[in-house]
């Protein structure tokens, strides 16, 4: 015992002292090297482009959809208007009477001079009558005709009017250079040899298309406005709405291994607002692991440094007496187990951030709970009882479970004595599924209620000779909780002492 003391002593002197001069766990600092970015089109400009050239689509569809509207409006428009003059005409030639005679119409001439004086030309409208034999020379027409406001009238124009007079069609479109045509013409023909003649309208629709394509330029120069104001309005929508990706593209490049805490505002309820949302995420991930690894490095370095320097410090006092040789060799030995117990230990609490630390299958509660409770019943001499069973097949994973049930009643043991109770039980309320291991022993202090269930911690409590772990085994419970999406609780216990209560969200089969 002396021998052991001495190497506790030797263990004092090199775990106490200046901070200067204690050994430290030192974690590798990567520096994050500036990611090379291709500079391509960026984003926001083809988002840009497209939006430019399905708008320009739509404008000139437009624009070219109205142009051959209002050209069809003109052209509706015009066969109305010669339809409505040949059919005047055809009804004096059929129904008139000459207003000298009182009788019908019998020479052509005649017919023609009077229907051209009862009526009055559209603007852009000639009427004019040709006689047969003499289409080259003037032809009949109304005095009050209004001036038409092209280069050359029909009436001008000897080679158009003897095209028309001589086609065989009733209405037809004469393209000359000095503008289009549109005509209609009712023959006039009289029994006994009197001559032909014709009554012809003519319509110069240049003016009423002229008006069209006026239109159509005017929608085009209000698209190019439109375009540029979209330009605008576009490439500051489309900035905002990168805004969140280049977010996070600046939070991924400045990322590092030791700081993780760069985060992307998230507003709105968009597509980009759940990304920014999942991202976030990922890094709150990202973070608790590297959390987990720092502690994890943190918790081995710090609890594994003490049972080194007394397995050195009782090697380094070893003498050449057998007896004391054999001493050494224990207390080595069981520093070296209790080293193998804190790995073992943190190794499960690393691997409980893994999404396999749990396998949940069908299992009977009452089955698992008797099964605790015979494994208990072997960690020491204490009145175990079973308090109560609960009924049920429920989804959890048989093994972890077992492994909480059977720490906790390790606890329970080592802060009791022999000949005190520990009850062991399960129980359904509602919908959740209660473990319970209730002790006999001075209980948990209210401010130690959540400092028992962190690494390395115990209660003041319930400190003593009998507690030789390393503060692990509550943590563990509490993974173990956690990974069935439930928790662990500390309650009192009637009569006094502490219950710890695994619970866990009903999952039945």
């Amino acid at each position: 015992m002396a021998r052991r003391a001495a190497a506790e002593q030797v263990a004092g002197r090199m775990t106490t002292g200046p901070a200067t001069t204690e050994p430290t766990t030192t974690v590798p600092v990567t520096t994050a090297e500036p990611v090379p970015v291709r500079r391509w089109i960026t984003a926001r400009v083809r988002i840009l482009l497209w939006l430019l050239l399905v708008t320009a689509v739509a404008f000139a569809a437009v624009a070219m959809t109205t142009r051959s509207i209002l050209l069809r409006d003109v052209d509706n428009r015009v066969s109305r208007l010669l339809a409505q003059e040949t059919g005047e005409f055809a009804n004096l030639e059929n129904r008139g009477k000459d207003p000298e005679t009182g009788r019908p119409f019998t020479d052509p001439k005649r017919l023609l001079e009077v229907f051209l004086e009862r009526q009055y030309a559209d603007p852009d409208e000639e009427l004019i009558g040709l006689m047969e034999g003499r289409p080259d020379e003037d032809p009949i027409q109304l005095t009050q005709q209004r001036e038409i406001d092209v280069p050359r009238p029909l009436h001008n124009d000897r080679e158009a009017r003897r095209r028309i007079f001589e086609s065989p069609d009733s209405t037809g479109t004469l393209h000359r250079a000095s503008g289009e045509i549109r005509w209609a013409q009712v023959a006039v023909a009289r029994p006994g040899g009197e001559p032909e003649a014709a009554f012809v309208v003519a319509f110069h629709p240049g003016r009423e298309q002229a008006r069209a394509n006026e239109v159509f330029r005017i929608l085009l120069a209000i698209s190019g406005v439109a375009l540029v104001m979209t330009t605008g309005i576009g490439w500051v929508v489309a900035g905002r709405i990168l805004n969140p990706v280049r977010l996070v593209r600046t939070a991924a490049a400045q990322l590092t291994e030791q700081d993780l805490t760069q985060r992307i505002p998230v507003r709105g309820r968009d597509d980009v607002a759940a990304l920014a949302e999942t991202f976030n995420a990922m890094l709150d991930r990202l973070e608790r692991a590297f959390a987990a690894q720092r502690e994890f490095v943190d918790d081995a370095g710090h609890e594994l440094r003490t049972p080194i320097t007394i397995v050195r410090g009782h090697l380094e006092l070893m003498g050449d007496d057998p007896a004391e040789r054999e001493e050494t060799v224990r207390l080595v030995t069981d520093e070296l187990d209790r080293m193998s117990r804190i790995v073992e230990d943190l190794l499960l609490l690393a691997k409980a951030e893994r999404p396999d630390f749990v396998t949940p299958e069908p299992v009977q509660l009452a089955e698992l709970t008797a099964d605790v409770f015979v494994k208990a019943r072997t960690l020491g001499e204490r009145r175990w009882e079973l308090a109560e069973v609960a009924d049920g097949e429920v989804r959890l994973d048989p093994q972890r479970i077992t492994q909480a049930m059977v720490q906790l009643a390790q606890n329970a043991v080592q802060h009791t004595t022999p000949g005190q109770s520990i009850r062991i039980g399960s129980r359904l309320t509602g919908s959740r599924i209660e473990l319970y291991v209730a002790d006999s022993g001075p209980g948990v202090q209210p401010q130690d209620a959540e400092l028992v269930f962190e690494r390395f911690r115990r209660g003041t409590a319930r400190r003593g000779a009998r507690g030789s772990g390393a503060g692990l085994g509550l943590s563990i419970v509490r993974a173990i909780a956690e990974g069935h999406r439930g928790q662990v609780e500390l309650r009192d216990t009637e009569g006094g002492g502490a219950t710890f209560v695994l619970v866990l969200e009903e999952e039945r089969t």
